[in-house]
């Protein structure tokens, strides 16, 4: 495929199976990492939070707020804190996310990650503001990283997360796309 510089490249339709296991995989290291060696560090970075967005940004008729919700609810659980805390602050981000899809994907990847970080900024203050109001209990300043932390993880989950769509579909030597 000949393109000319600037031009994105087309991508294949995203698999279905492959979302549902990266959302699955971010939960389970999201849950493992709240476990481990942070502990609940209010400025460790939320990577469901940044696939919900990037599947809502890129597949937003497959991931919607109701999964947002639905594995809000899975951290919430797990935490073991405010029910809704979570799953209310991945619903609203899922909304931002699909609300500016269309106007995200025309920029570059620096700027998506500049567009998408008061989004995070908003999922991570909702949160703050129902523990204050449900526990008192002040995290630290060290909870306005995690925004900050997202949006520079950005460009590397697209990376990735991306890649299978750009692959060629039944490539040869005569026809490398």
């Amino acid at each position: 495929m000949i393109m000319r510089p600037g031009q994105q490249q087309l991508l294949l339709p995203a698999n279905p199976v492959f979302i549902a296991l990266s959302l699955v995989l971010a939960l389970l290291v999201n849950m493992a990492g709240n476990m481990g060696l942070w502990g609940r560090a209010a400025w460790v970075p939320d990577l469901l939070a940044v696939l919900l967005v990037f599947w809502s940004v890129h597949q937003p008729q497959r991931v919607g707020i109701g999964i947002a919700f639905v594995f809000g609810l899975c951290m919430d659980v797990h935490q073991s804190s405010l029910l809704g805390q979570h799953a209310l602050s991945y619903a609203v981000l899922s909304f931002l996310a699909i609300a500016m899809h269309r106007r995200l994907l025309w920029f570059s990847m620096p700027s998506q990650a500049m567009q998408v970080l008061p989004l995070f900024a908003v999922a991570h203050f909702i949160e703050f503001l129902l523990r204050m109001l449900g526990s008192g209990t002040f995290p630290g300043w060290s909870f306005m990283l995690a925004p900050v932390i997202e949006a520079l993880l950005w460009p590397v989950m697209s990376v990735l997360l991306l890649a299978p769509q750009r692959m060629a579909p039944d490539p040869d030597k005569t026809r490398p796309l």
